[in-house]
């Protein structure tokens, strides 16, 4: 091998420096690089000479400067890789301990409530005066509890505790003390839904109440007379409210449901019946977003401004789900049918934005068989959500032997022809300039359903029925900008001491998209995501420290409806539990819910 050849390996690549070379060693590099270049003749092509020249004027400069060091010492050896192995972990002294060695933590056992977001209004953590929470952190005064509902604004929160009781905070309930604290108590509620300044709970009998966020407002404001459970004293509300009375129930008809965005309300009857109404205080719905064309501040019959009236056009219809974004609404029929109406600027009501008809007040139907057309699917709308400027729906399409001819009608007739394939997708309308579309892009506006793929047509294994079956969405929550999914994939919980060592517990998936300035994703970062993403445990990975993991990478698995005892060492009260999300304002909760 010639001394030039042995110079160049024996160099490390940081002394070859570009310093000019003789003439001579330059040609001879010239020549070098042109015979070897093109593939073994001894002139090669234009392109050839031309990067043939360039390397070996490269090569030629570092062989000037590599020589003469190479005659002095030896050359420089690479250093060996070291292989490092992984850490052993703490040997378990029991099959309990081994799971929690290898398998995901156990929410059941320490209930509470983590948020994280905006903390400018001290909803995300109230104790705190950061601007914003990065990732997931606890809020001290709810450790330990079991919660009805909670619903999160930037400003303020509210939640149903255990026992039925209100539990508000934030700055716009009270700027001196914006912790925690229960206002109206001996109700029973169960529901919440909040607009831009009330907030309405829906008790377990069926009895509607709007009471102000602001904590001053309550006790400045007239409180209504409660009886005690004797029957034979009264006395004042701790808060004030108002009742919100829904005209002409039927017998035995209750409301089973309520929704609510910034200006208007939509209650849901036990017999599929809706009734819409004025949620705030600050303005009166104006965008057709109550159902009812023609109703305006100025037409409004004489009563309360907040009374509710029935949205006729929906009568005979049995209305089985209802949501609401800040604008608009939806209501889902029971033969898995969609009603829209309000605002449509963004595309938000499944169609194109008109600037001619900026909003719908009166509901119409979405026909999702148009967007299944030439597939031989028949779909049913199985689920509606929406929030801010965006409504989701989840779709079963089920295959079938011919779609000529469909029509919304025939989607009761879809389990007389079903070839036995269900396709679960989940479809997105409205603003996604933030991402909160989950479909890959960035678009303003939409012009009809558009499918988030990564939550569409996924598929596991069965192990009772020894099928594959679709993964459907168990849940999803939508925040102003972002969005949360639940899936329904198979859970286990029900690894015990007789089991084998390595059987684990593992929970359901949950997935974030969307707007990401206030860090409401839990990332730790400050980026929008536009599709759906996994984050990391509640915890943050302390309780991998804890048992030898550090550094290993998890995703966040929220605990099903399970029963199981709480408190130290799971031996405490037996209850049924589950982790839900909760998506609002800027900010984010995952709580142990009842």
């Amino acid at each position: 091998m010639s001394a030039f050849k042995v110079a160049m390996r024996g160099t490390p690549l940081a002394c070859r420096t570009l310093r000019p070379a003789t003439t001579t060693v330059r040609l001879q590099s010239l020549r070098y690089a042109s015979s070897q270049g093109g593939g073994g003749k001894k002139e090669g092509g234009g392109a050839a000479k031309f990067f043939g020249g360039v390397a070996g004027a490269l090569l030629g400069a570092g062989a000037f400067v590599a020589f003469y060091p190479s005659t002095k010492k030896e050359p420089t050896k690479p250093a060996l890789a070291t292989i490092e192995y992984e850490k052993a972990r703490p040997h378990p002294e029991s099959k309990e301990e081994n799971r929690d060695l290898i398998s995901s933590q156990k929410s059941w056992e320490d209930p509470g409530v983590y948020a994280w977001g905006s903390n400018e209004g001290r909803v995300a953590a109230p104790d705190s005066t950061e601007s914003s929470i990065k990732t997931p952190r606890r809020i001290k005064y709810f450790d330990g509890q079991l919660l009805r509902d909670i619903k999160l604004d930037r400003d303020f929160g509210a939640a149903i505790t255990e026992k039925g009781d209100l539990v508000q905070w934030g700055v716009a309930f009270s700027k001196e003390n914006p912790l925690p604290k229960p206002t109206l108590k001996g109700k029973d509620l169960t529901k919440l839904a909040i607009s831009r300044d009330r907030i309405l709970a829906l008790a377990k009998n069926g009895t509607i109440y709007s009471i102000p966020v602001s904590g001053s407002d309550q006790a400045s404001s007239a409180k209504p007379e409660t009886s005690s459970w004797t029957g034979f004293w009264s006395s004042p509300s701790s808060a004030s409210y108002r009742k919100i009375q829904i005209p002409s129930l039927g017998w035995g008809e209750g409301v089973a449901d309520i929704a609510s965005g910034l200006e208007h309300a939509l209650f849901l009857t036990t017999k599929g019946r809706i009734f819409s109404a004025a949620s705030s205080t600050s303005d009166y719905p104006s965008k057709g977003q109550l159902g009812i064309p023609g109703l305006t501040w100025t037409t409004r019959p004489q009563g309360p401004y907040d009374a509710p009236h029935e949205i006729s056009t929906l009568k005979g219809f049995q209305i089985t789900q209802i949501a609401a974004g800040d604008y608009h609404s939806l209501a889902l029929e029971k033969a898995g049918r969609v009603f829209v109406f309000g605002d449509n600027t963004s595309g938000q009501l499944g169609f194109e934005a008109e600037r001619e008809i900026p909003y719908v007040d009166g509901p119409i139907p979405l026909p999702f068989s148009k967007i299944y057309g030439g597939t031989s699917q028949v779909p049913r709308v199985t689920s509606i959500a929406a929030g801010g400027a965006n409504s989701f729906f989840t779709v079963e399409a089920t295959k079938v032997a011919s779609q000529s001819g469909q029509s919304d009608q025939s989607i009761a007739l879809a389990p007389a022809r079903d070839l036995g394939r269900v396709t679960a997708d989940t479809w997105a309308a409205g603003a996604g300039i933030y991402g909160s579309l989950g479909n890959g892009r960035w678009t303003h506006v939409t012009l009809g359903p558009t499918k988030i793929k990564s939550l569409s047509r996924l598929y596991e294994w069965d192990e009772p029925t020894k099928s594959i079956v679709p993964i459907r969405l168990a849940r999803l929550s939508v925040g102003s900008t972002h969005a949360a999914a639940v899936m329904a994939n198979e859970t286990s919980v029900g690894a015990a001491s007789r089991g084998s060592e390595n059987d684990i517990n593992w929970g359901a998936d949950v997935l974030f998209w969307g707007g990401n300035e206030h860090y409401q994703l839990g990332t730790g970062k400050r980026n929008n995501v536009n599709t759906p993403m996994y984050i990391g445990p509640l915890d943050g990975g302390l309780g991998d420290e804890l048992k030898g993991r550090k550094g290993e990478e998890h995703r966040l698995q929220i605990t099903p409806r399970t029963t199981a005892r709480i408190g130290p060492d799971g031996k405490g009260r037996k209850v049924s539990l589950e982790q839900r999300v909760e998506c609002g304002r800027f900010v984010t909760a995952v709580y142990s819910g009842t």
